[in-house]
């Protein structure tokens, strides 16, 4: 038999693709065209052995790649580590008043396990699962603080023993993935259906999504009349299905049907493209408080890998939970750019936040950008920011990795968080080397969006060479080995350039230099001549050369020729 061909579509199918992708990757389905699934780079499609789709259980497929993938970030996930956070206090001995935190965990074990959804799950699977009494106990008896320790333990222990069965695991999961990720993305259907909400939820999807889809697959269509909006394939009328249930896709057609021509109602999918719908939350990854969705359709090879989902676990997963979105892009881009795609186009990136009211919001990584970030030079110093990417500036922390990604892709320049490490680096000298690194980043971005080459990266470099020129004059001249003399007039400096003040900050160079000659004729020793730099006359009618040209003479006047030297090596 032929395999399904499943082509690409909008932003959700191709979200649906990817979920399927990583259904059958984290399932360990066997990939390649001799086994159950594979991409076919030349006609754009994910292919499905015919053999394996008519013969899979897509129910017990779903329900488990979901619990892989989501399970670690869930409800029920956190319930265990406070089970076992609260029984290691008990069995260290501390003492139960001690802890001021085993009080609160004790209340959110016994909240969340007696919430409704919790209830609901339990009451489907009381008859398929061992030691049942443990949770009945739990609603008429709340462990507390005011228990005795050894009874505590006891009946956490058993309470751990309860929710570890495979059965309960599934149960509680996935009651907490649906009410906290699916229904971010589709509602109104099978287990989100609110009559359904104390139903068995395998059955529910059974029926609604996974049978379906069997018996399209079996049955020919030569004979349909109607066809798949999203595919284009033939449907019969009994086996088309609104797509209302996804959320901000359409209103309820059965009610609503003054959309449409002659109000008939024509946007109906077929059984496939439902169930993909349906997949669209595994294609979505969670980053911070936001489900991210990278909709590079013009490559699916591109699509599957920076969208894929690996066979999770725990620590991984915590720990792209709590990435923030740049982190995410720039972990991405790496993905696309390993794959050598020879002509990268602008990359839709649609975000949609972790809160029921939240919608879709739709963002570009445009084509310029992305050929700033694959860059060898750009790449380079992110890596090196990468490696010691967090500076404590007063009592805040700074990530610059991030920092200077999202001045990147919001199209910002570099110039204000340049600014920001000067400063700090006048208290903590190692934060110098992070400034190097970004007006690296700057300068190399200019170069690449405007194509001033080497002229513009020669004259930047000559200023620096004279900003460090004078710091050994001015070092020499007072007799210090360190800059602590010169604070002053770099915190100055910087100012006058963060608000372009081109005046005051001319003031102030001239009086360095003047102050300089009138050491050396009064016979302080200097081997080399101190000449104002021709690139501050230039620098006064062109704001960028001013940014460009100030910052890199302050660098070299901080001393950022040593540093370069050493960039990042004691972090």
């Amino acid at each position: 038999m032929e395999p399904i061909r499943i082509t690409k579509g909008d932003f959700l199918k191709n979200a649906g693709i990817v979920g399927m992708y990583n259904m059958l990757h984290v399932l360990n389905a066997r990939e390649g065209e001799e086994g159950d699934f594979w991409l076919d780079e030349e006609e754009q499609v994910l292919c499905i052995s015919s053999e394996f789709a008519l013969n899979a259980d897509w129910t017990d497929m779903y329900f488990k790649a979901f619990v892989k993938i989501y399970g670690p970030m869930c409800t029920y996930q956190e319930i265990i580590n406070r089970i076992e956070k609260c029984k290691g206090v008990i069995e260290k001995g501390d003492g139960i008043e001690k802890n001021s935190s085993i009080k609160d965990d004790l209340k959110y074990i016994t909240d969340k396990m007696l919430s409704n959804s919790y209830k609901s799950g339990f009451a489907n699977i009381r008859d398929r699962i061992k030691n049942p009494e443990v949770y009945e106990n739990l609603k008429s008896k709340k462990i507390n603080v005011k228990m005795e320790p050894d009874e505590i333990l006891k009946r956490l222990s058993e309470l751990e023993d309860f929710l570890e069965q495979p059965l309960c695991r599934e149960t509680f999961c996935m009651k907490s993935i649906i009410y906290n990720y699916i229904n971010r993305f589709w509602n109104g259907k099978s287990f989100l259906l609110r009559a359904n909400a104390a139903k068995d939820m395998r059955e529910m999807f059974e029926k609604d999504f996974s049978k379906p889809l069997k018996d399209y697959l079996q049955k020919s269509h030569e004979k349909a009349k109607e066809y798949c909006i999203e595919c284009n394939t033939l449907i019969d009328s009994k086996e088309k299905i609104s797509i209302a249930f996804m959320n901000d896709m359409a209103d309820d057609l059965s009610r609503k049907r003054s959309a449409f021509w002659n109000c008939k109602v024509d946007a109906y999918i077929c059984p496939l493209c439902a169930y993909l719908y349906a997949l669209v939350p595994l294609g979505f990854r969670l980053v911070g408080n936001k489900f991210v969705f990278q909709n590079i359709d013009y490559n699916i090879k591109a699509l599957t890998a920076v969208n894929k989902t690996g066979k999770v676990v725990l620590q991984e997963s915590a720990k792209h939970s709590e990435e923030k979105y740049t982190t995410w892009v720039a972990r991405t881009l790496n993905t696309i750019f390993e794959l050598k795609i020879k002509e990268l186009n602008n990359i839709p990136v649609i975000l949609r936040g972790t809160n029921a009211e939240d919608t879709y919001i739709f963002n570009i990584l445009y084509k310029d950008i992305l050929n700033v970030l694959k860059d060898d030079k750009i790449m380079e110093y992110l890596e090196k920011l990468s490696e010691h990417p967090n500076v404590k500036i007063k009592n805040d922390f700074l990530n610059v990795y991030e920092s200077s990604i999202e001045n990147l892709i919001n199209y910002n320049n570099q110039y204000r968080l340049i600014n920001r490490l000067i400063k700090a680096s006048i208290e903590t000298e190692s934060i110098l080397s992070r400034a190097v690194l970004v007006f690296k980043i700057q300068i190399t971005t200019f170069i690449i969006m405007q194509g001033e080459g080497d002229n513009t990266e020669m004259n930047v470099w000559s200023m620096r060479n004279s900003g460090y020129e004078l710091r050994k004059a001015i070092l020499a001249a007072k007799g210090e080995k360190s800059d602590e003399c010169m604070r002053g007039t770099i915190y100055r400096l910087t100012n006058a350039l963060s608000v372009g003040n081109t005046e005051r900050f001319m003031d102030m160079i001239i009086r360095l230099y003047t102050s300089m000659s009138n050491k050396k004729a009064n016979g302080a020793k200097e081997n080399k001549e101190l000449i104002i730099p021709n690139g501050f006359v230039d620098m006064l009618q062109d704001r960028e050369k001013f940014n460009q040209y100030g910052y890199a003479f302050i660098l070299g006047l901080k001393g950022s020729h040593y540093v370069s030297k050493e960039e990042n090596e004691n972090g």
